[in-house]
C-alpha cells in the first residue's frame, strides 16, 4: 500500500496548480463581473483560449485512451486535477474528452459523434431526468415508438447539463413499456439524437450560475442505426454515465473547499478585533480545524473511489460515500469560511457568496443526499457491500 502520489503524479499536480493560478484564477474578477450583468461567464473565444493553452502544455483529453489522442492518466489523476481546477469557480473543462457511454458506440456513431466530440467540433449532453422522474426512474415518461426504420420520440428532460449549447443528446426513454412498469429498469433504451432531427432545448433559470435546460421532443424521427447500446439497455448505460460524475462531485467540493479554507486561514490572520487577530479567538480556530479534518477525509473517500475504478472493480459504493460525504463537507466548509468572513463573505466583492449558492447544488445533482443513503443502507442490508471491505 502506497498511500503517497508518484513523482509523476505530483509533476501533473504541480503542472495543473500552476495552470489554475497563472491562467484561471486571474480571471474571477472578469467572471464575478460578467454574471452580475447577466452576461456568461466567460466567452466561447476565451474558453477555447485556455482550451488551447492547455493542450499545448500537454493536457489534452485527460482520461481519453491514447489511440483516441489523449493523456489516458487514468481516474486517480482525473480526480487530482478536478480539485486543481475546482480550486476556482472560473468555468473550464480540459478539452478532449467526451461521455464516458459514447466508447459504447459502434464504429460509425464513434466516426460520427466520439471523435469529433473529442476533438471539440460537436457538443454532447445526457438526458434522463424528467419533470417526474429524477433519481426515481420509474416515473420516465419519455417513450420512443418504433415506426419502420425510425423511431419517434415524445416527452420531457429537466435539468440536463449542457443542453442548451449540444449538437447531440444521449437520451433515455421507453421503448418497451411492459418491462418497464414491472421493473422500472429495464425497457429503456438510449438513444443519440442530433438537434437538427428536432428536440429543442429551453433555458431554466436557477439560483446559481449553473445553467440547465429542459429537453422537448415532439415526434422527433431517429434512425434505428442512432441506438447507443443495446435496445431496452439504456438503463445500465444511465448507471455508468450518472456514477463517473458521482465521485467527481466529491472532487470538486475537496477542490474548492480547500482553496475557500485558506482564504479564511488568510482572512483571520489579517482581520483583527479588540486589538487581536480572529485567528487568536478559539471560535475560530476550532471552525478552522474542523475544516480542515472533514476536507482530509473527504480528499481520501474520493481518492479511494477513484482508485478503485483505476483497478477494474466496482466502485459504486465507494462513489455515493464520496458524493455524499464530499458534498456535504463544502456545505459546512463555505458555511463556515463565510461566516469568518463576516458580513464581506456575504457581499458580492468576494467569492464566497458565488461558491455558497453552487455548493448547495452538490447534494441534489447527480443524485441527491437521500439517494446516496439509501444506496449505501441497501448495499449493507443485503450484503452487497461488507463493513469495512474496502482498504
Amino acid at each position: 500500500m502506497h498511500l503517497r502520489l508518484t513523482d509523476e503524479q505530483k509533476m501533473v499536480q504541480e503542472t495543473i496548480r500552476k495552470f489554475v493560478e497563472n491562467e484561471l484564477i486571474p480571471l474571477e474578477n472578469e467572471v464575478l463581473r460578467n454574471e452580475r450583468e447577466g452576461k456568461p461567464s466567460l466567452s466561447a473565444a476565451k474558453q477555447e483560449e485556455l482550451q488551447r493553452k492547455a493542450k499545448e502544455s500537454g493536457f489534452w483529453g485527460i482520461n481519453t485512451p491514447s489511440e483516441y489522442g489523449g493523456a489516458d492518466l487514468g481516474q486517480m489523476m482525473q480526480a487530482i486535477v478536478s480539485m486543481e481546477v475546482a480550486k476556482t469557480f472560473v468555468p473550464f473543462t480540459f478539452g478532449g474528452s467526451a461521455d464516458n457511454i459514447l466508447y459504447y458506440g459502434n464504429e460509425r456513431q464513434k466516426e460520427e459523434y466520439l471523435i469529433p466530440t473529442i476533438n471539440g467540433e460537436k457538443k454532447s449532453c445526457f438526458a434522463m431526468t424528467e419533470p417526474d422522474a429524477g433519481s426515481d426512474t420509474r416515473n420516465i415518461k419519455t417513450t420512443a415508438v418504433k415506426d419502420g426504420n425510425e423511431w419517434v420520440i415524445n416527452g420531457e428532460k429537466t435539468f440536463i447539463t449542457g443542453g442548451n449549447e449540444a449538437n447531440f443528446v444521449m437520451v433515455i426513454a421507453i421503448t418497451d413499456k411492459e418491462r418497464h412498469q414491472q421493473t422500472g429498469r429495464e425497457g429503456v433504451t438510449c438513444f443519440i439524437v442530433d438537434r437538427d432531427m428536432g428536440w429543442r432545448s429551453e433555458y431554466i433559470d436557477t439560483m446559481g450560475e449553473w445553467g440547465p435546460a429542459a429537453l422537448v421532443f415532439d415526434n422527433v424521427r431517429v434512425p434505428e442505426e442512432n441506438i447507443l447500446g443495446e435496445l431496452h439497455g439504456g438503463y445500465n448505460l444511465g448507471l455508468e454515465w450518472i456514477g463517473f460524475a458521482r465521485w467527481i462531485v466529491g472532487a470538486r467540493a475537496v477542490g474548492a473547499a480547500e482553496r475557500l479554507l485558506q482564504m479564511a486561514i488568510d482572512y483571520s490572520k489579517e482581520r483583527k478585533t479588540f486589538g487581536r487577530p480572529i485567528g487568536d479567538r478559539q471560535a475560530i480556530q476550532w471552525q478552522i480545524a474542523d475544516s480542515a479534518v472533514e476536507i482530509e477525509a473527504a480528499k481520501w473517500m474520493v481518492l479511494n473511489a477513484a482508485f478503485t475504478l483505476d483497478q477494474g472493480e466496482d466502485n459504486r459504493h465507494l462513489a455515493s460515500m464520496a458524493k455524499l460525504y464530499g458534498s456535504n463537507m463544502g456545505n459546512r466548509v463555505v458555511d463556515r469560511v463565510m461566516q469568518i468572513h463576516g458580513g464581506m463573505g456575504y457581499t458580492r466583492e468576494l467569492p464566497i457568496e458565488r461558491w455558497y449558492r453552487e455548493a448547495r447544488l452538490w447534494r441534489i445533482y447527480d443524485g441527491t443526499d437521500e439517494i446516496q443513503r439509501m444506496i449505501i443502507a441497501r448495499n449493507l442490508l443485503k450484503g452487497n457491500v461488507k463493513v469495512g471491505q474496502f482498504i
